[in-house]
């Protein structure tokens, strides 16, 4: 078995904060699940068991184990784990990812903290793979920390990330791949010392919607800060306040002469369009930029000839057309953009995409070739929590082969 050391460096402190955060919530037999409990007590009274779980998923997912992995440490340290793994390697469904020997009486209780540390950040490491896989030319900023329930979460979804990234750097040396966080809490597994950030609406709405007042009062206050970017959305003006803020930093104020950098970030409102587009114009600009005619030859192209065969009803068709010329941060949005900054002369401004950037709208983007610098993300989050569940059976106890109708395929790999 691969047993590779973890793809994070300096990620131990971090998730060593899972397991103060498990202690904080009180005894393990208040967090498990009752059933658990009783089966310890039971055995505790009538002679213990060596006992093996195997643990998979249903799944395709990239495995992000080690927070489970130090949970079960922590609270069983005699207990021995078989990887079948290493932290990124893509495991097909239903395929066996970990073995953990030990005290059936010990291991009994553990189980339900355990299988909480293992769905959610293998499943955002698959959609963080798949993301970076599809853009390499883009970086990526981790910005799901408002969606998340807490740092046990952030933890999660952060290290699942991290580990997705780094996989995908490794599948493909051109991969730029996640590269900070909004979060100081999560910020080493991307390699940074401290979150990053410019501005929200919020500090754009306290100047009036003045983006360029917004942006100035930034650098005043923030001068440490090397990377401005201003977030132009607000009073839908996006080439305009793009063009302005532009302006003032590389020609009024000449940061870039300090070592600064700048960059606009599009997070248009879903319910309409960039300034200076509709659909009409939003088909014509991204089919000049991919030299392709017609709005479904784009989509084809696009897509791919087989896939777009395969789908008469144009239910996928539909949604990459969205994507493509629709309203909200399209691919024709920042295109858009980026001809007006270049055009303007400032075609050293960076373009940072927010807003929906899941793994299929990554894959459309990255077909369509989009100008991206950036993107900023908390989509890589699990779409639905019941993906993320992860499950355990014990296959042998005292070394006698024994488990469920149903679940013999894990004893496969010598279990």
């Amino acid at each position: 078995m691969d047993q590779r050391a973890s793809l994070i460096p300096g990620a131990e402190a971090i998730l060593d904060r899972l397991i103060a955060l498990a202690l904080c919530a009180g005894p393990v037999a208040a967090q498990t699940d009752k059933y658990f409990t009783n089966t310890s007590r039971i055995v505790a009274a009538n002679g213990d068991s060596k006992v093996t779980f195997a643990v998979f998923m249903r799944r395709r997912v990239v495995a992000a184990l080690e927070p489970a992995i130090r949970v079960i440490r922590h609270f069983v340290p005699d207990v021995e784990i078989r990887r079948f793994y290493a932290e990124g390697d893509i495991v097909p469904s239903e395929s066996k990812m970990l073995e953990i020997t030990g005290s059936m009486q010990k291991l009994s209780e553990v189980e339900t903290l355990m299988l909480q540390k293992v769905g959610f950040p293998c499943v955002s490491a698959n959609n963080a793979y798949e993301m970076c896989r599809a853009i390499p030319s883009a970086a990526f900023m981790d910005m799901h920390a408002r969606h998340g329930s807490g740092a046990e979460m952030n933890i999660l979804a952060a290290y699942g990330a991290a580990v997705g990234s780094a996989a995908a750097k490794r599948a493909d040396p051109e991969v730029r791949g996640f590269i900070g966080s909004s979060q100081d809490l999560t910020a080493p597994f991307f390699g940074a010392s401290a979150g990053m950030g410019t501005m929200p609406h919020a500090l754009v709405g306290y100047t009036d919607g003045d983006v360029l007042k917004a942006m100035q009062m930034f650098a005043r206050t923030l001068p440490e800060v090397k990377n401005l970017t201003a977030l132009v959305d607000y009073t839908g003006h996006e080439v305009t306040d793009a063009i302005r803020c532009a302006r003032w930093f590389y020609d009024e104020a000449k940061l870039d002469a300090q070592g600064k950098s700048f960059g606009v970030r599009l997070d248009t409102h879903g319910g309409r369009f960039a300034e200076g587009l509709d659909y009409e114009k939003s088909v014509d600009t991204v089919g000049q930029w991919l030299g392709v005619h017609g709005e479904y030859n784009i989509v084809e192209q696009v897509l791919g000839g087989r896939a777009f065969q395969l789908d008469p009803n144009n239910i996928l068709v539909d949604k990459v057309r969205r994507i493509l010329f629709g309203k909200g941060v399209s691919a024709a949005a920042i295109i858009h953009v980026r001809r007006a900054l270049d055009g303007a002369g400032y075609g050293q401004a960076t373009i940072v995409g927010s807003s929906g950037f899941d793994p299929q709208k990554c894959q459309i983007m990255g077909a369509a070739r989009a100008p991206l610098d950036m993107v900023g993300t908390g989509s890589f989050l699990p779409a639905t929590l019941t993906e993320t569940y992860a499950t355990a059976d014990i296959i042998r106890y005292d070394g006698h082969r024994r488990v469920k109708i149903g679940r013999e395929f894990l004893h496969e790999d010598g279990g």
